[in-house]
């Protein structure tokens, strides 16, 4: 495993900025080993809904995991508030950073991820495959 830290910037939008790193990078599969830092908007679709939800104030970053692919990325995110009430689910585009976010990320150079439309399910889920 090759380890990258990251740090991104306030502004930046969480999600497509790992996204966008991903898609830059020689290796094909990568994961989320840490991240903290806090978000000024947090758009966070839970379990079973369509849409998501959009949270806005001084949010801290308690966890963030997940895999990246160059055509994707799952992330799971849980924020918590200035009162210090927790909220998680799947991290939507439009989540933006407030003052930092530091990322450890690993990239996984045997392996290739992507993501297929799967009927069953009715998501791009994950595809793994050793790469040759």
């Amino acid at each position: 495993m090759k380890v990258v830290p990251l740090r991104l910037q306030p502004g930046a939008d969480l999600r497509r900025a790992l996204e966008g790193w991903m898609g830059e990078q020689e290796e094909k599969a990568g994961c989320v080993i840490s991240a903290v830092g806090s978000l000024s908007v947090a758009r966070v679709r839970f379990a079973g809904a369509s849409e998501a939800t959009v949270i806005r104030g001084d949010l801290e970053i308690l966890s963030l995991a997940g895999t990246l692919s160059p055509d994707g990325a799952h992330l799971h995110i849980a924020v918590a508030d200035s009162s210090g009430a927790f909220i998680g689910g799947h991290l939507c585009a439009g989540s933006l950073v407030r003052t930092t976010a530091e990322l450890v990320v690993g990239l996984l150079p045997e392996w290739r991820f992507s993501r297929e439309f799967d009927p069953s399910t009715g998501y791009a889920e994950l595809q793994i495959s050793h790469r040759t």
